[in-house]
């Protein structure tokens, strides 16, 4: 079995690790993918300096989520005797949280309630919520 797990550098991420955690102490030979998207819209144009400046930024924006969320938690997993690897990408949460899993060939998402919350989530949902009404495969919300 391979569970997905979606951080997002937050107290909410914490949860969903600890529950997927527990869950995989529970399985016999459970696979933890832990995942962490950085909003990212391709929808962007720029000229060539820009999009040089904006590449760099994505592979310092990926190498810190590696170093401060990602590998810790990874980290964790592997020194409780589980199974983990990591996966860092830009793009909608939502989307590519699902499309890994997908990929992945998972069998569950966990993902912690999302930490984001007015004006914003009200108009266009959070990416909990969509990911939700939108994965392929179950999704675990851990409040």
């Amino acid at each position: 079995m391979k569970l997905v797990i979606g951080l997002d550098g937050h107290t909410s991420g914490e949860h969903a690790l600890a529950f997927a955690r527990d869950l995989a102490t529970r399985t016999t030979g459970c696979e933890l993918i832990v995942v962490y998207v950085i909003e990212w819209s391709p929808f962007s144009f720029h000229s060539a300096e820009e999009n040089a400046q904006r590449h760099k930024r994505r592979e310092e924006e990926i190498s810190l989520a590696m170093e401060r969320v990602v590998n810790p938690a990874v980290q964790g997993l592997t020194e409780a005797g589980l199974t983990a690897r990591a996966i860092v990408r830009h793009g909608d949460v939502a989307d590519t949280i699902d499309s890994i899993a997908h990929k992945e060939g998972a069998s569950q998402i966990i993902v912690g309630r999302s930490s984001a919350g007015g004006v914003t989530t009200r108009l266009f949902g959070s990416s909990t919520a969509n990911l939700v009404m939108d994965a392929r495969v179950p999704v675990t919300v851990v409040p």
